[in-house]
């Protein structure tokens, strides 16, 4: 079991996780369980960064991620929500591993910052992510299935091997294969997460430092803010609008159910 570097905080409840996401239904330590819980959580937890804008340093104490995203109804980035997804994996008797992952679609080489789940069942390993932003898949993608078109919903995603370890995932945006991150599956432990936590929440070169980016997911695409602009993706169809800083509360609370902090 790789999931014991993450310690339950006490005010992790399970039933109220389920609620907060939407879920219906028994779950259990099973693939159809595992599928259902992230679209769940993926279409009412918004990837969001308000704290870092607002000049605070993300924490990573779980008891304060599941007030954040639970009793506030927040949402977060990589860390917060793949953090609590990972307590409800550890509470329903899931086997996981945390990843380090490189986010590869910078123009120069960056560090492991991005968080990521590798989930076993039945001999079977799983990609899970609702933390990526943008580009993010939309449910467990099979380690084994390589160099194939994975298609979820309206987006297409790819996963590689780099090398004997590395593997790589691209998603197929604006006609062509564009790397996303790459990873490797040598087991981190929570701790091992805060050094990129302080550089995402304070370095000046982090975009979460520079400017708001918020995802929301939903069944046919989803919603980004990304500065002050405002794209909605439907379909596979784009629109983007750029709006002004007077409407950026009415925005958040339209598209992401969130005040500004």
């Amino acid at each position: 079991m790789h999931a014991a570097s993450l310690e339950l905080p006490a005010n992790f409840d399970l039933t109220a996780y389920l609620q907060r996401i939407g879920f219906s239904g028994t779950a259990g330590a099973d693939l159809a369980t595992l599928q259902s819980l992230m679209r769940c959580q993926l279409f009412s937890v918004p990837f969001e960064n308000l704290d870092v804008q607002a000049g605070k340093i993300v924490s990573l104490q779980p008891a304060d991620i599941v007030d954040k995203i639970v009793n506030q109804r927040r949402g977060g980035y990589c860390y917060e929500v793949n953090g609590i997804f990972a307590m409800a994996l550890q509470t329903l008797g899931f086997e996981f591993r945390m990843v380090a992952c490189r986010p590869m679609f910078y123009p120069v080489r960056r560090p492991k910052t991005h968080m990521a789940l590798v989930v076993h069942i039945d001999g079977k390993r799983w990609l899970c992510d609702l933390g990526f932003g943008s580009y993010g898949i939309r449910a467990p993608l099979d380690l084994d299935q390589l160099d194939d078109d994975i298609v979820q919903d309206y987006d297409r995603f790819r996963l590689s091997m780099s090398n004997d370890r590395e593997y790589l995932l691209q998603a197929w945006t604006d006609g062509q294969w564009v790397n996303q991150y790459g990873f490797d599956l040598y087991a981190q432990e929570w701790i091992d997460f805060a050094p990129a936590n302080y550089l995402n929440s304070t370095h000046p070169d982090a975009v979460f430092v520079q400017k708001p980016l918020l995802v929301q997911h939903h069944s046919d695409g989803r919603t980004i803010l990304f500065g002050n602009s405002l794209k909605q993706i439907r379909r596979g169809e784009t629109e983007q609008r750029q709006f002004d800083a007077e409407e950026y509360p009415a925005l958040l609370q339209q598209y992401f159910a969130l005040q500004p902090v």
